[in-house]
């Protein structure tokens, strides 16, 4: 019988939203965090757990960062230019490269299918903001801030999918927030120009919304680009497991991510 993901974007999509959704969905949580544990990575740990978002009980997949790395919105203040640093110095702190993050991915304990899953995810955000700051690929530079926590993330995504053993995956429209939203260099429209670009390349379906804020994130555009094999729902299914993942930001949505495993009926 095929078995189809369903990520249900309509409040939106980030990394952690994803996470969480994939592991309240029935994916096993002993992969996922054996997994982020083989990562080559420091100053982080993972903590899943249930909260109460918009009245419902669902799943929350927090990266918790130590004091040296904590970065007050992880998914939006990672990337720098060649030699600049966190705060804007010259020559200090430590950025990771698109080749020495795909080091850390291929290192981890999971399938090769997860490692290239994990691989796509990571390089259409390189991608994207490689294109959206105008510099060549290999120039891009996260720094260890960002890296750290959209490393976790994209690795219990892969893994998660992985082990969940699916057919297929199923995105339809994402909602197009609007204003502005801030990230290390000031503030820019959304949506965010890598997650525009990701969309372009995906040929993501975006949908506007009224809702004031960044509904989709580079992250959640590169998980929904690189998973999303058809964009439409069977015609009848039944629902076998459902999993609901909590977003961080308080938005006027109900901020949680739903992924449902469905079988078509013929």
């Amino acid at each position: 019988m095929t078995r189809l993901l369903y990520l249900e974007c309509t409040a939106g999509i980030s990394g952690d939203m994803a996470a969480a959704a994939l592991l309240d969905a029935g994916a096993s949580e002993e992969v996922v965090r054996r997994a982020l544990d083989s990562l080559d990575v420091e100053g982080f740990a993972v903590e899943i757990s249930r909260v109460v978002k918009s009245g419902l009980d669902v799943c929350d997949f927090a990266v918790v960062l130590d004091a040296a790395h904590e970065n007050h919105d992880h998914d939006m203040a990672y990337l720098h230019g060649r030699g600049h640093s966190h705060d804007g110095g010259e020559g200090t702190g430590h950025h990771r490269g698109p080749r020495e993050i795909e080091a850390i991915i291929d290192g981890a304990t999971m399938t090769e299918e997860a490692k290239a899953t994990a691989r796509r995810i990571f390089e259409l955000v390189a991608q994207a903001e490689a294109r959206a700051h105008g510099v060549p690929l290999g120039d891009v530079h996260f720094h260890e801030v960002g890296a750290v926590d959209s490393i976790a993330d994209i690795v219990a995504i892969a893994a998660a999918v992985d082990d969940l053993n699916v057919d297929g995956v199923v995105v339809t429209d994402l909602p197009c927030g609007r204003g502005t939203v801030r990230c290390q260099h000031g503030l820019i429209p959304v949506p965010a120009p890598a997650t525009a670009f990701i969309a372009e390349a995906c040929g993501l379906p975006l949908t506007p919304s009224t809702v004031e804020g960044e509904l989709v994130t580079p992250t959640g555009a590169a998980v929904a680009g690189a998973l999303r094999t058809q964009g439409a729902l069977p015609e009848r299914f039944t629902i076998q497991r459902i999993g609901m993942g909590a977003g961080k930001r308080a938005y006027d949505t109900s901020g949680i991510l739903r992924a449902m495993i469905v079988e078509p009926l013929v």
